[in-house]
């Protein structure tokens, strides 16, 4: 991902010496971030030259202290310094938010992106200690140097680091390697890569190839890397050196060193970096005699709610409590851990609660024993090719492990490919929290075995099996071969999951799994269980849930009526102070002016931002953006469904308000029309003009129904309408009364080609009566054909808005061609010229938006870079400008 900060007009460009840590090539550029009755946060942006890599930064203070959190500032107004780093694939960009939050909770903080992501150049060297860590430690000399920043001695500042997945794992390492750091609270990441990678000797195949990829392919590796990630793959079956290489690269390697409060943040929905490799870092680290908390959130890098308001209020709190030296801090329990509590009725979402204890219990705590029946032993195969494989996790579709949680089984076990086990139904309720394991004989006939163990949980009729957060145990048994093959003490994946009554625990023995590489080999395996046959699980007694919530209406019932009353008054008494109407705009379709509104419970993050343009009769604007760009909250904004935060909305000179009279005017389609399927498509349009209680003569249905080209199917039941048809019904009742502003979200949505160019006329039919049509949509050719004018928005602001043509042809974008194709590199270093606000690959060559340069000077710049130019001209496709302006968004 390429996320790049074009420098805009108004802002100051503050030029910086080189520290004696790093050279600084990039000029800084502060950005004030402000928000109501919070400090304005200062953002600062450097290159840092370490070693021949380029590591780009962000750097964030606030104004005004400590920005009301808890703790402070010294006596002498320094702070503490954060260092927050991103996972894998991403880069600063990813942890900006936190950053933010963090700087207004009174701390200096310091947002990188890692070699050979973002725009930082390097090789990918997975965290290596001569690389990454290295990086980090001149990360932190710098802070040294900062005058904001508390010093515990020279060149010694206060600071902490956190992060999420790679980001979590340098934590550990810059910990490791520096003694500098303070404190950590490493999320979601691994103790022992080649552990996580390489599980008892087993490839963990989709996730390295994914690493591989996210990475951006094996060339962006260190080479030494790339050859082992192409010689494990080849073999299926990781050798001593690939252990080493990773393991030399891997918090654990320097565990003993460790000796800072750790707050540790692990997913249970995690197939890449299971609660066992938390489990280590938090024995390793508290054997140091250093405090630590578990935190055991409820997703992970399988998907699932990654709790990040909680997870980061939590880590703010941390870091008041050990780099503040805030005493009163609420760090939270030793150990805490988030269960699924069954279904919100109103969204479907999944109901969380937490448990917690005061000590952390580990994967094996007060065990207990079930015995396990089924046949005493048991011959399976190990199939050619190890296909088919069995399915467990698969990662990418993060809906298995979720589905599980909410006690939905999806995993395959092919017949005759493993061995069964399983308890009698359970008398009472058990919660598992932690490993479960067994003991079992396994014997083959080559000289080894690979298995995958598992445990379901199976409904009490035996319909149902559901495979906890998807997770499965491959084992490498050594010896199998031997005429009694050889014991195994099976470990199976850590979980934290409540059985039924009446349930059993079914455990499964694979000799295949999806995720993992297998033996190529056909082999005969027999299993058969030793001591006792008894499976022993950890239940964590200690660790309490938290009640359920009552539902809100059991109290909330009450209070409601007060509350729409107070709503019903205090609406009515806005309405009257609506501001008076412009008559300059009389005649003016739309004006929108510094329009802003938040996310809820948001101080700091923002659906739609100092939004301003105007539309005029006869228009049919394009209102355009990437996923997240706040269209939509913009269009229900305009339609008076929800209230901006601030900024104002005139229609035909009118301020709206919910319920405005002069909405009456404005039509739209914006989530789909709900039809009476039984009914015609006449009748609905009827009797949905029957509800607004406006005589029927002005309905104009006659009119709207002739540009929508129904015809003959007015007369025929909704139920037989195709998705065309019903798109069509949605537009002729948008139409209804001919409002002068018709608004359209999404109208070609589910639509073929031949539909989609009638839905083109429809509009273009309606604004040529001198009404004005505004339309969102994700189809860019539709757009460049269908609007004379376009609005370009990207992370809720507005990037550019005018004629179609002025923006497709303008002259701030060219398409430059060169000889062969465009990297990476050379992507950047147009991007990084003067006066140039983006360089975005494409397919014909490089697209580049000016800003201050000239075409000429930018041919001149490219010449002395020995850029092998072929050509430089005006970009004519609104796909090319509508991917130049959003940059890194697309």
């Amino acid at each position: 991902m390429d996320f790049r900060f074009p420098l805009r007009p108004g802002r100051r460009v503050l030029l910086s010496t080189a520290a004696a840590l790093a050279v600084v090539v990039g000029a800084g550029t502060w950005t004030a971030v402000a928000s109501d009755g919070q400090p304005a946060v200062h953002h600062e942006q450097r290159t840092m030259s370490v070693d021949g890599a380029k590591i780009d930064t962000s750097y964030f203070t606030a104004s005004g202290g400590d920005g009301g959190g808890s703790g402070s500032s010294g006596s002498d107004g320094k702070r503490p310094a954060v260092l927050l780093g991103h996972g894998f694939g991403g880069s600063k960009n990813d942890v900006k938010a936190q950053a933010e939050d963090l700087a207004r909770n009174g701390y200096a903080v310091l947002t990188w992106s890692a070699r050979g992501f973002g725009r930082s150049t390097g090789e990918v060297g997975l965290n290596d200690p001569d690389g990454e860590v290295k990086d980090v430690s001149k990360m932190i000399d710098w802070l040294a140097e900062q005058p904001g920043v508390r010093l515990d001695s020279a060149g010694d500042p206060r600071v902490g680091v956190s992060g999420s997945s790679y980001g979590g794992a340098i934590s550990l390492l810059a910990a490791g390697h520096d003694k500098r750091v303070d404190a950590v609270a490493p999320q979601i990441t691994y103790w022992n890569l080649a552990d996580a990678l390489f599980p008892d000797g087993v490839f963990k195949k989709l996730w390295a190839g994914i690493f591989i990829n996210t990475g951006g392919g094996c060339e962006k590796f260190e080479k030494q890397l790339c050859e082992m990630y192409e010689r494990v793959a080849v073999a299926g079956n990781p050798d001593a050196a690939a252990r080493d290489l990773l393991e030399a690269r891997s918090p654990s390697a320097v565990g003993d060193r460790i000796k800072v409060p750790a707050l540790i943040v692990q997913g249970q929905s995690d197939s890449l970096f299971p609660l066992g490799q938390a489990d280590a870092m938090a024995k390793a680290i508290g054997d140091n005699g250093a405090p630590v908390a578990v935190d055991w959130i409820s997703g992970g890098h399988d998907g699932g709610d990654r709790e990040t308001a909680r997870v980061e209020g939590r880590i703010t709190q941390w870091f008041d409590r050990y780099l503040k030296d805030d005493k009163g801090a609420d760090t939270g329990p030793s150990f805490r851990v988030t269960r699924t509590g069954g279904v919100d009725s109103t969204n479907g979402s999944a109901q969380l609660r937490g448990a917690s204890s005061d000590s952390y219990p580990g994967l094996e705590s007060d065990r207990k024993g079930l015995k396990l029946g089924g046949k005493p032993e048991q011959t399976f195969a190990n199939p050619a090719g190890a296909a088919p494989p069995a399915i467990s996790a698969v990662p990418g579709v993060g809906a298995l492990s979720q589905l599980s949680g909410l006690g939905v089984g999806l995993s395959l076990d092919f017949p005759g490919q493993n061995a069964r086990f399983e308890t009698a139904p359970l008398t009472s309720d058990l919660r598992i929290t932690g490993s479960p394991t067994v003991k079992a004989r396994v014997t083959s006939d080559g000289a080894d075995a690979v298995l995958f163990a598992k445990v379901y949980d199976v409904s009490a009729d035996g319909s149902q099996q559901v495979l906890p957060n998807q997770l499965v145990a491959p084992i490498r048994v050594t010896g199998s071969g031997a005429k009694d093959g050889a014991a195994v003490d099976l470990t199976l994946p850590a979980v934290d999951r409540e059985i039924r009554a009446g349930h059993r625990l079914r455990v499964v023995l694979a000799a295949t799994d999806l995720g993992y590489a297998s033996p190529v080999e056909p082999a005969k395996y027999t299993v058969s269980l030793e001591g006792g046959s008894t499976l022993t699980v950890p239940t964590a007694p200690g660790a309490k849930t938290q009640a359920t919530p009552l539902p809100w209406w059991v109290w909330g019932m009450p209070a409601a009526g007060l509350a729409v009353a107070a709503v019903l008054l205090l609406t009515a008494r806005r309405r009257t102070l609506a501001p008076a109407p412009d008559p300059a705009l009389a005649e003016v379709p739309l004006e929108i002016t510094d329009l802003t509104k938040r996310y809820a419970k948001s101080a700091d993050r923002y659906a739609v931002r100092d939004l301003s343009f105007r539309v005029e009769k006869g228009q049919v604007l394009g209102l355009l953006g990437p996923n997240g760009a706040g269209k939509t909250t913009t269009l229900r904004m305009l339609m008076g469904l929800i209230r901006p935060d601030s900024g104002e909305i005139r229609v035909f000179g009118q301020a709206i308000r919910p319920g405005s009279p002069v909405l009456s005017r404005v039509g739209s389609f914006v989530e789909g029309a709900g039809f009476l399927p039984h009914l015609t498509g006449r009748a609905n349009l009827d009797l949905y003009w029957q509800a607004t209680g406006r005589p029927a003569e002005d309905s104009h249905i006659e009119e709207a129904l002739k540009i929508a080209g129904l015809g003959d199917a007015l007369e025929r039941a909704v139920r037989t309408y195709s998705q065309g048809m019903r798109q069509r019904l949605a537009i002729a009742q948008a139409m209804l009364g001919m409002p002068d502003l018709l608004i359209l979200d999404e109208p070609t949505n589910g639509l073929d080609p031949p539909q989609i160019r009638e839905m083109r006329d429809v509009m273009t039919n309606y604004a040529a009566g001198g009404r004005t049509v505004i339309v969102s949509s994700h189809l860019l050719a539709e757009v460049e054909q269908t609007c004379t004018h376009l609005v370009v928005m990207d992370r809720g602001r507005l990037m550019q808005a005018g004629l179609v043509a002025e923006i497709t042809g303008g002259g701030d974008t060219l398409l430059v061609t060169l000889d062969g194709d465009v990297t990476d590199a050379v992507a950047g270093k147009v991007a990084a010229l003067p006066g140039i606000v983006s360089a975005v690959r494409t397919e014909e060559g490089l697209l580049v938006r000016l800003d201050g340069a000239s075409p000429s000077a930018l041919i001149g710049e490219l010449v002395r870079l020995d850029v092998p130019l072929t050509g430089v001209g005006p970009n004519r496709r609104l796909e090319d400008a509508f991917l130049t302006l959003i940059g890194g968004s697309a």
